[in-house]
């Protein structure tokens, strides 16, 4: 074939995309480009970043986890290498909510009206209930969390929602975070408004606090964990029971959510992280 022959596909070619044939074949020469082998090497650990986090994050927080590891990257450009690897993060949703509410119970005061954050531990908790599906019946998570590092400071897991569930959360707190005085702020759930629980916070020294009826933004930090919760667990696995369940519910809070998600409030560290940076700028 003559070189006449063999440039004339190319110039067909340039006359349907309509661009030059020398502007094809300046292109064609030209070197790769600049971010071609950057791009190849963050492309390269984007996806076990990704999938460290059970393939929940997004481009934010892929980005936060680049730059931690000392990786110069826009965030900009991770999010268009996460499309071209055909990765991308899983979005929240609100929780149900599961609140029984015991007319005969006097619920707490609103200390808290909405406001959500803390200038240092243990001075104001969250707390909240809710369940789990498993083919062999519900399983029902309590959590207690501090509004200053967003960590799960306490938890149990039941077979019903009976009120030790709730005392059973309170006293892990207690027992790991010794609070001098703080506020536990919750729904008006019955295991919260009974008197076996108001008797333990005055026992332990916490003054309890209780939102409005049927207002998930009275207690928005609890309902937003078990968003998080919802999306990043529970929406991508089916478990055949409660002990099942548990296991995975466990491995989320303590090898996952506390030591290792990555948290847009708290500038894309984790809570074990923030509450170890907060202690080392006091040292």
């Amino acid at each position: 074939m003559s070189a006449h022959q063999a440039e004339f596909p190319i110039r067909v070619m340039a006359r349907v995309l309509r661009v030059s044939a020398s502007g094809y074949y300046a292109w064609r020469s030209r070197p790769a480009s600049a971010h071609a082998p950057s791009d190849a090497a963050v492309l390269r650990r984007i996806p076990t970043i990704h999938a460290g986090s059970h393939g929940t994050y997004g481009a934010p927080r892929v980005h936060a986890e680049l730059q931690a590891e000392g990786t110069a990257v826009a965030r900009k450009r991770v999010a268009r290498l996460m499309r071209q690897a055909g990765l991308r993060g899983v979005s929240r949703r609100r929780f149900p909510i599961t609140t029984l509410r015991e007319p005969t119970h006097r619920p707490a005061n609103d200390l808290v009206g909405r406001v959500f954050t803390a200038p240092a531990p243990n001075l104001l908790w969250v707390a909240d209930i809710t369940y789990v599906p498993t083919a062999a019946g519900f399983l029902f998570p309590a959590v207690v969390l501090d509004a200053w590092s967003r960590r799960i400071v306490g938890w149990a897991m039941a077979n019903d929602l009976r009120t030790q569930l709730a005392l059973d959360a309170l006293d892990m707190a207690v027992t790991t975070r010794k609070p001098a005085d703080v506020v536990h702020h919750s729904d008006q759930g019955s295991q919260y408004t009974s008197l076996a629980f108001g008797m333990q916070c005055r026992g332990a020294g916490v003054r309890p606090s209780t939102g409005s009826v049927g207002d998930a933004y009275d207690n928005a930090l609890a309902e937003a964990f078990f968003a998080t919760l919802e999306c990043e667990l529970l929406d991508r696995r089916r478990f055949r029971s409660q002990a099942e369940a548990r296991v995975a519910v466990f491995h989320f809070i303590e090898r996952f959510y506390n030591p290792a998600r990555r948290h847009s409030s708290l500038g894309y560290l984790s809570p074990i992280e923030f509450e170890a940076r907060k202690m080392l700028m006091k040292e």
